[in-house]
């Protein structure tokens, strides 16, 4: 079994940018922003293509005070392949379109009924390293599960969020100047075949699950409003 790749991918650091906390004096609302919750879009059913072009345009034109995001949505049927992808993973004459991206990790799933949320997040300003997002990020997904009942766990390289040997949740990042985008994928309620033709996450008959198939029976609206709500408190946690 091959391990994951690596499900972060950084580019090398843009030229230092001095911290609106270091800049800005007691009482600038720029510094309100490091301990803030991010603003949460939701976009409903959202095609792929354009919302991956949109998360790399508001990533390059972000600036010191801009405020972070959570885009909240889920994907019309489509496979995400990530820079590390290999063909051997690949789809086994499936029809649905298969995108290749600039995220860490190799090839999901995406469709109708799964919670995804893009973190649009400036590390720096949050003091977090690129680990303590991941963590954080897998962290949300466990407390939430917990709150239903279910024992969440990471698996060592292996990222992601499982319950027994099945996957629920999957993610993935890529960081540029400081700042991430893409995010987590929590299955909810969705059908699941279309990870049979794929080796998800790049291992061969890795066992797939979703929140209905363990008992837990929530609309997708809120299932991701619970997932905002968790990525929110995990993010207020303090360390790096």
């Amino acid at each position: 079994m091959n391990r994951e790749s690596p499900i972060v991918i950084r580019e090398p650091p843009a030229p230092e940018r001095r911290s609106a906390v270091a800049t800005h004096g007691a009482g600038d609302p720029h510094v309100a922003l490091r301990a803030s919750h991010p603003t949460v879009k939701r976009l409903g059913l959202a095609d792929y293509a354009p919302t991956y072009e949109a998360m790399k345009r508001f990533t390059a034109a972000r600036g010191p005070g801009t405020p972070d995001e959570l885009w909240l949505l889920e994907h019309p049927p489509v496979y995400t392949v990530g820079q590390a992808g290999r063909d051997e993973h690949l789809p086994r004459g499936a029809s649905i379109p298969v995108a290749r991206i600039d995220r860490g990790g190799q090839i999901t799933y995406h469709g109708p009924g799964q919670a995804i949320a893009y973190v649009l997040l400036d590390l720096r300003r949050r003091g977090l390293s690129v680990s303590g997002l991941v963590r954080r990020i897998e962290q949300a997904v466990i407390d939430l599960l917990a709150r239903h009942g279910l024992a969440g766990a990471r698996r060592p390289g292996a990222p992601g969020v499982y319950v027994g040997a099945a996957k629920v949740a999957a993610l993935g990042l890529r960081v540029r100047g400081g700042c991430s985008y893409h995010g987590v994928a929590l299955n909810v309620d969705m059908d699941l075949a279309p990870f049979a033709d794929i080796d998800p996450c790049g291992y061969p008959g890795l066992e797939v699950t979703q929140l209905a198939d363990l008992g837990v029976h929530l609309s997708l609206p809120e299932a991701s409003e619970a997932l905002a709500d968790a990525l929110g408190a995990a993010l207020e946690r303090s360390g790096a």
